[in-house]
């Protein structure tokens, strides 16, 4: 049995920290919230929830007890609601050390699903960087490593495929998060075998249909979304407008769950990661991969009903 810093149980953590942060938690049925959905693993017999977390600025934090607290809720209420992917990167100041601190207290580290990035360039600056990122986040084996805005990525690929042979990751990928690069996305995923694209995509942003995503689909690639609200304008836009009808048929109660379900309804979406340091929003967002999705005629209209 895992004991928390405050003498809780695993699960005396978890449930404490999501009853705190959510109150009546996720829509329920018979008292027990709605499962996630779940995309597989092209490839293997691992499915992931459709929702997860990103750690970009809001787990760039101190250690102090007020910074830390709402983002132990964030975490334990991922997964308490059954969410499992947090993805972090060197690039995102002190948010390996902080996401490792958390899932360290949690106790659950065998159901976090822990992904990274090297963004170095040079062999040993790489593996430098990707041995400090296993010191932060407490694991000895990370779930997912990429190689952030391809850079260097000729020589990191061949590292990366080392270190999954060697047990040192079990997934490898490359992630981007700018439509100008499409281009040479798109080259290294026809050229290279890889598991995993993390690109960005949103009811906004939707450049990655006409290619990407259905070139992950054929090359049986897992796809995390990045940046699933765009750039945050279109949901400030939206936010004085009243939800459409079809909102309470998918069971949303807010813009922020229907963008959501409309990025992973995408046949080719494995999982979106919005971040938060706020658990309300983590709530939120597990909301979003339950229940209804949109089918493709009405991710038509959606699209149609939130141009300018």
């Amino acid at each position: 049995m895992t004991i928390g810093r405050d003498g809780l149980t695993r699960q005396g953590f978890l449930g404490a920290a999501l009853a705190a942060a959510v109150g009546g938690g996720a829509p329920a049925q018979g008292g027990t919230a709605r499962a996630l959905h779940r995309r597989p693993i092209p490839g293997t017999d691992e499915t992931l929830p459709v929702i997860g977390l990103g750690t970009w600025r809001g787990f760039d934090v101190g250690e102090t007890p007020a910074e830390r607290a709402p983002l132990r809720g964030v975490v334990a209420t991922l997964l308490a609601g059954g969410g499992r992917v947090i993805d972090s990167s060197p690039m995102y100041g002190r948010a390996e050390g902080v996401t490792g601190d958390l899932v360290a207290e949690t106790g659950a580290r065998d159901t976090a699903f822990l992904a990274t990035k090297v963004w170095t360039s040079g062999r040993e600056a790489g593996i430098a960087q990707m041995q400090r990122s296993l010191r932060l986040l407490r694991t000895e084996r990370l779930d997912l490593m990429q190689i952030h805005n391809l850079l260097d990525w000729r020589t990191h690929l061949p590292v990366l495929r080392e270190w999954k042979a060697a047990g040192r990751i079990r997934h490898l990928g490359i992630s981007h998060y700018t439509e100008s690069a499409y281009d040479a996305v798109e080259a290294v995923l026809r050229a290279e075998r890889l598991d995993v694209l993390q690109i960005n995509y949103a009811l906004d942003d939707r450049a990655a249909e006409e290619r990407l995503l259905p070139l992950a689909a054929e090359r049986g690639v897992a796809v995390l979304v990045n940046r699933p609200f765009g750039g945050g304008g279109l949901l400030r836009r939206l936010a004085g407008r009243p939800l459409p009808g079809y909102a309470a048929d998918l069971g949303s109660g807010s813009w922020a769950e229907l963008l959501l379900k409309f990025v992973v309804s995408h046949p080719a979406v494995t999982c979106a990661i919005p971040g938060t340091a706020d658990p309300g929003h983590m709530a939120a967002n597990l909301r979003a991969g339950t229940g209804p999705l949109p089918d493709e005629a009405l991710r038509r209209r959606m699209a149609a009903d939130t141009t300018p």
